[in-house]
C-alpha cells in the first residue's frame, strides 16, 4: 500500500474558485512549467466549479502517481475565512511523478456534464459522483489516522 498525503486548500470567500484551482495546480506542479500544468489549467474553468459546489469540502480531490496518493480537501465560508484547518504547503515528492491521474469530487446531478466537459480537456482527469465515496477510503475521515486491527488476518499469518 503506498503512503497517502493530504492538504486543504482555502477556497471561498478567501480566493475564488478558479483561484483555488490555480493554487492547486502550483502544490502538483511544484510551480513547474509543462505539459502537466498546462493540462491541469486547460480544465480549470470545470474543475473550478466543482470547488465552487463546494465538493471537495468533504470529498477529496485525488490524485494517484507513480509514488504517493495526494488527497486534497477545500475549506469555505468561515473555515476558509479563519484559514485554521488549512494546510498548503508544498509536498515532499512530485505528486504527478510517471502516469498520473485525478479525480474531481462531484455533485450527482453535475457528473455528467462534468465528464464530459473534462474528456475535451484531459484523459487523466475526471470526475466522480462525491455522494458515492462518503463510505470509501477517499473521505476526509479516512485520513485521520486511525488504526484498524483485524485480529484474524494477524493471527493468522
Amino acid at each position: 500500500m503506498s503512503s497517502t498525503y493530504s492538504r486543504v486548500f482555502r477556497s471561498n470567500p478567501h480566493r475564488d474558485a478558479l483561484d483555488t484551482w490555480k493554487e492547486i495546480v502550483e502544490l502538483l506542479t511544484q510551480r513547474r512549467n509543462g505539459s502537466d500544468r498546462n493540462e491541469l489549467l486547460a480544465a480549470g474553468g470545470t474543475a473550478a466549479s466543482v470547488i465552487a459546489e463546494q465538493a471537495a469540502k468533504d470529498a477529496a480531490i485525488v490524485v494517484t502517481c507513480d509514488g504517493p496518493r495526494t488527497r486534497i480537501y477545500t475549506l469555505h465560508d468561515d473555515d476558509a475565512i479563519d484559514g485554521s484547518d488549512a494546510k498548503e504547503d508544498t509536498l515532499g515528492y512530485d505528486p504527478l511523478k510517471g502516469d498520473w491521474k485525478l479525480s474531481l469530487p462531484c455533485p450527482t446531478d453535475d457528473l455528467e456534464w462534468v465528464n464530459n466537459s473534462l474528456k475535451k480537456q484531459s484523459n487523466r482527469i475526471t470526475a466522480r459522483d462525491s455522494a458515492e465515496t462518503a463510505g470509501s477510503d477517499t473521505t476526509k475521515a479516512s485520513t485521520s489516522g486511525a488504526l484498524v486491527l483485524d485480529p484474524k488476518g494477524f493471527l493468522g499469518s
